[in-house]
C-alpha cells in the first residue's frame, strides 16, 4: 500500500511540473504587442485604436514602443492620446505620392510614433499598458493594416514585432500588430434606408386598408338600423289604417 502511495505521488508530482512547463511555453505566446479598434475600422472612416503592449518579462519593464506605419497605405490623420509617464514623438515623412483627402493635397503623413517611459517604470512585470490613437482616413483598397512595432526593456533587449501574418500559414513567433478593417459605414445603409422607409408606407397602406374596413362596418351597422326602423315604420302604418 505504501508503494502505490508513493507511486501515486510521484505521478502527481511529474503531472504538475508538465503542466507548469506548458504554462511557462504557452503564456508567451498569447503576449504580443497588437492593436484593436475601439468600435470599428471602417474603411475611408476614422478610428481610436489602441495598441496593448504585455510584458513578457519577470525582472525588466517596458520603457519604450515605436509604431511603424505602412508607407504603402500612408495616413493623413494621426493623432495620439496623452498618457501619464510618457513621451511622444510623432514622425513624419514626405510622400513620394501626395495624398488627396476631403479636397486637399497632402505631402507628408506619420511614418512612425514612439513612446518613452519617462518616469523609469514604464510597464512593469505583470501588467500592460494601451497606447491609443486616433487615425484615418483609413484605406479602402485593402482589408487590413499591418503596423511594425519594436518593443524595449529597461535592460536594454528589443523585440521586434514586425513579421506579417500570411492566410493560411501558422502565426509568426513575432507577429506584427494587424488592424482589421471592416466595411465601408455607407454600405449597407441605401438597403437599409429602403426597409425603413417600406415599412411606414406598408404600415401605412394597412392602416389605410383597416380606416376603409371600419368605415364599412359603420356604414353596413347603419345600413341595418335604418331598414329596420324602415320596416318597423311600415307595421306600425298598416295596423292604423287595419284599426281605422
Amino acid at each position: 500500500m505504501k508503494a502505490i502511495s508513493r507511486r501515486t505521488s510521484r505521478l502527481a508530482t511529474v503531472g504538475a511540473l508538465a503542466g507548469t512547463a506548458v504554462l511557462a511555453v504557452s503564456v508567451p505566446a498569447f503576449a504580443h504587442v497588437t492593436v484593436q479598434p475601439e468600435g470599428a475600422a471602417a474603411k475611408g472612416g476614422y478610428a481610436v485604436v489602441d495598441f496593448k503592449v504585455p510584458n513578457e518579462r519577470d525582472n525588466a519593464s517596458t520603457t519604450r514602443l515605436e509604431v511603424n506605419f505602412p508607407a504603402d497605405h500612408p495616413l493623413a490623420s494621426v493623432m495620439p492620446q496623452p498618457i501619464d509617464g510618457w513621451k511622444i514623438d510623432v514622425t513624419k515623412s514626405k510622400l513620394a505620392k501626395p495624398l488627396e483627402t476631403h479636397g486637399e493635397k497632402i505631402s507628408e503623413a506619420v511614418t512612425k510614433v514612439t513612446w518613452t517611459a519617462t518616469d523609469g517604470k514604464g510597464v512593469q512585470p505583470g501588467y500592460f499598458e494601451k497606447f491609443p490613437l486616433s487615425i484615418g482616413a483609413l484605406p479602402q483598397d485593402t482589408d487590413q493594416l499591418v503596423f511594425k512595432a519594436l518593443q524595449t526593456y529597461s535592460d536594454k533587449e528589443v523585440v521586434r514585432w514586425i513579421e506579417v501574418p500570411q492566410k493560411g500559414q501558422d502565426e509568426p513567433e513575432n507577429p506584427a500588430p494587424t488592424l482589421q478593417l471592416t466595411a465601408a459605414a455607407g454600405t449597407g445603409a441605401a438597403a437599409q434606408n429602403t426597409a425603413a422607409g417600406a415599412k411606414p408606407a406598408a404600415e401605412n397602406t394597412a392602416a389605410a386598408k383597416s380606416g376603409s374596413d371600419t368605415t364599412a362596418r359603420v356604414l353596413g351597422v347603419v345600413g341595418i338600423v335604418v331598414g329596420a326602423a324602415g320596416v318597423a315604420f311600415g307595421v306600425f302604418a298598416g295596423r292604423r289604417r287595419t284599426a281605422a
